[in-house]
């Protein structure tokens, strides 16, 4: 039966000429023999052992800011599994990995089966044109990993280059709060929320962003 297994890692994000000390939520998701991991960021080794001797299937990202994506080559080297990017955050890639590329796209609607469940991969652009939600309704009550779209208390930032507090609004409006209020929301930073604890609060960030 599939689990989730969750560590964080330390390390910094950099965009815009500026650098902030990061925290970051790795999730891995699977059984005891084969795994997905979603966004294994700053420390390849702790993720690796964290996976132990499970089969990576696929590493999946969120997004790629570089504090998400700036240590997964070297996971991949230690796993031997093809990252997955969408396509329409090549250029955050580029920016970290100029003569690498991703080994595959992440496209909306694409599937994703691990140990009797089904990823479900929900474009949610606004954090970053390419951001994008794994939807997991099999998964206890439900969950969706939301890397930095949704977080406890509100959307992800829309401050810096390639965001858009109007379009990541939209992602979260159309796309995460139509799920089922019990859908258990497993962030990219912090502390894990529900649908049902956050939908309640979409007109105060629509009046805080604006």
């Amino acid at each position: 039966m599939a689990r989730i297994d969750h560590l964080v890692t330390s390390g910094t994000f950099s965009l815009d000429g500026g650098t902030w000390e990061v925290d970051n939520n790795v999730w891995i998701v699977g059984d005891d023999e084969r795994c997905v991991v979603i966004d294994p960021a700053h420390d390849a080794q702790a993720v690796k052992d964290a996976v132990g001797v499970r089969t990576v299937e696929v590493i999946l990202l969120t997004h790629g800011h570089d504090d998400h994506i700036r240590a997964v080559k070297e996971f991949r080297g230690l796993v031997d599994a093809p990252v997955l990017l969408h396509p329409d955050d090549r250029m955050l890639w580029d920016a970290v990995y100029p003569e690498d590329a991703p080994d595959g796209q992440i496209n909306d609607g694409d599937e994703f089966q691990i140990a009797g469940v089904t990823l479900h991969a929900l474009h949610t652009p606004g954090h970053s044109p390419g951001s994008v939600c794994f939807y997991a309704p099999e998964l206890e009550e439900g969950v969706v990993f939301t890397g930095d779209t949704l977080f406890q208390g509100g959307p992800g930032a829309t401050g810096r280059s390639y965001s858009s507090f109007e379009t990541i609004i939209e992602s979260i409006q159309n796309r995460l709060l139509t799920l089922p209020p019990t859908t258990s929301v497993r962030t990219g930073h912090g502390d894990a929320t529900t649908i049902g604890d956050e939908a309640p609060h979409l007109q105060e960030w629509i009046d805080r962003g604006h």
